[in-house]
């Protein structure tokens, strides 16, 4: 299944700058893990980042314009990072399985002169196979809805960016005569829409309908367990909706579908869930399938909607992990609200297997700031955001941290040092190169 390698993004709110894992230009650095978690104080930004894949998935699927007032985020202007005036970019670099070469995309938003929202760049490149380049090849380049991409699996061009920005007046000076049975010249007659949106539904352009068919499979978490209580129209549906309105469906879908396979399912969930006995389903005259829930030290069962938020919570993030199509990217902001604490062990160890299991499952990213779920994860698939002094956000993984990794280590816990401030970067510095009387102090010392 397709992995994100690293993940970039400029001026979206209190990130101004912020990377996460591999890019193009830093491939050195240790792509992303299948399990990601990002940490921090209230207001560093968790939920703005949370909040880029939500506003790139929406901007593929409604447009940018529409993405900048979806969700409650205001526009454009209280998008952009305060006090900035460039563009909103952002940079994908991913893989589409553990075989194949990586793929970087690229896409900024602007204003125009009426401060409507519109894609003023964008393009994908990919490395090429079994030769050496400085640089990936061009295949979808469009600069203000116009430019060319490469039809087939024809490769473009490595193009001199200076600064790295894909430049049409580059590739004009590259194009040949000869060149142009492998191009198609683009013209957009929506600037507010992405390229992707549009040519990703063409068969003659594989790479991007493959890569647009990644970012549709993202699901971003917007549970809430009151819309789960609710008892929707019979019908069954194959996957749950980002805010679980549809559990009654997708339970029903499951059991018509995989029917033994499913009862596992159910039993496997309660052996999860504390004090749950057993899990079962209950058809309506109407047709609609209720969920009941054993209680134990209770002769009758509970139904979905007098259960508890964290059951259902629980309940919901096992169901969506066992998807039969499971989506490629699985985010979800503070899984541990309403869960009882020794509940997130539990609950880490499901998405790590998940993720990493036979075939590929989805990739996980989670941000919270509950030291229990830490504790349950190791360094390198934690990642630390911190606003600095200009108000903007930095990120760094906690394994870059060679106090942090000894610590680790030596058997105490993530969370731990996490909640002792271990992980807070002033202090890390300090107590790594901490000079007292003219003698360095090093972090084995603690």
């Amino acid at each position: 299944m397709a992995k994100i390698q690293g993940f970039r993004v400029r001026n979206y709110k209190v990130l101004r700058d912020v990377t996460l894992g591999r890019l193009w230009d830093q491939r050195e650095s240790q792509p992303l893990t299948d399990l990601t978690a990002v940490i921090g104080k209230n207001g560093v930004g968790k939920s703005a980042l949370f909040d880029a894949f939500g506003f790139l998935f929406d901007a593929l699927n409604s447009g940018v314009e529409a993405a900048c007032d979806a969700r409650g985020r205001g526009g454009f202007g209280r998008i952009r990072s305060q006090g900035e005036t460039g563009p909103i970019e952002f940079e994908v670099y991913y893989e589409e399985d553990a075989n194949a070469r990586s793929i970087i995309y690229e896409v900024a938003i602007d204003v125009d002169e009426s401060r409507r929202p519109y894609v003023l760049r964008e393009g994908l490149r990919q490395w090429p196979e079994g030769v050496s380049y400085d640089r990936p090849f061009v295949f979808l380049i469009l600069n203000d809805g116009t430019g060319w991409a490469w039809t087939g699996e024809v490769e473009g061009y490595v193009i001199d960016e200076g600064e790295g920005k894909l430049d049409i007046g580059a590739l004009n000076r590259l194009v040949t005569v000869e060149d142009w049975s492998a191009t198609e010249v683009i013209e957009l007659e929506d600037r507010r829409k992405l390229g992707i949106a549009t040519l990703g539904a063409l068969k003659q352009h594989p790479r991007i309908s493959a890569f647009r068919r990644f970012i549709e499979g993202w699901y971003l978490s917007y549970f809430t367990p009151d819309a789960a209580r609710g008892l929707p129209l019979a019908g069954p549906q194959p996957h749950l909706n980002i805010h679980g309105d549809n559990l009654g469906n997708v339970v029903q879908f499951m059991e018509r579908e995989h029917p033994q396979r499913f009862k596992g399912i159910l039993q496997g969930i309660a052996e999860k869930i504390p004090g749950i006995d057993r899990i079962s389903t209950e058809k309506t005259s109407d047709g609609r399938l209720l969920l009941r829930f054993n209680d134990r030290g209770f002769v009758d069962p509970f139904y979905v909607q007098q259960m508890s938020d964290g059951t259902l919570k629980v309940f919901a993030y096992l169901l969506l992990l066992e998807d039969s199509t499971p989506p490629s990217f699985l985010c979800i902001e503070e899984p541990e609200n309403g869960l009882y604490h020794k509940l997130l062990e539990t609950l880490v160890d499901e998405f790590r297997q998940h993720a990493s299991g036979p075939g590929g499952g989805s990739q996980v990213f989670v941000t919270t700031h509950q030291p229990y779920l830490v504790d349950a994860l190791n360094p390198e698939e934690v990642w630390i955001l911190e606003k600095e002094a200009d108000g903007f956000s930095t990120i760094r993984r906690a394994s870059d941290d060679p106090l942090v990794k000894n610590l680790v280590e030596e058997g105490l816990p993530l969370g731990g040092l996490w909640y002792s401030d271990y992980l807070d970067a002033r202090r890390t510095a300090f107590l790594s190169t901490e000079e007292h009387g003219g003698a360095r102090r090093t972090a084995t010392s603690f």
